[in-house]
């Protein structure tokens, strides 16, 4: 992931954070959460010079590519030869 890509995740999860703060993402329709969302990938839209959708696609696909990744170090802390322990663990959770 590139560092400008890395700015365009944290900037739309920040601003997640901030409008989805009160709901349910598992009980609230993607379709809601994504319409709270219009308002900074249209922000970035503009600022790139690219289309609303085009944003959302990036949006998913980054935010699947730092899924993957944590996943990735999650499994590799579990998988420690040496016995992660659960501070280690908790560290990494934080």
């Amino acid at each position: 992931m590139t560092p400008e890509n890395k700015q365009i995740l944290a900037r739309i999860n920040a601003y997640a954070e901030e409008v989805l703060a009160d709901i349910d993402p598992q009980k609230t329709r993607v379709s809601f959460q994504l319409d709270k969302l219009r308002p900074v990938m249209q922000e970035i839209a503009d600022e790139k010079g690219m289309s609303l959708e085009d944003v959302f696609i990036l949006y998913m696909d980054l935010a699947s590519e730092a899924s993957v990744e944590a996943e990735k170090q999650l499994q590799a802390i579990l998988d420690d030869e040496n016995d992660p322990g659960f501070s280690k663990i908790a560290n990494w959770l934080n």
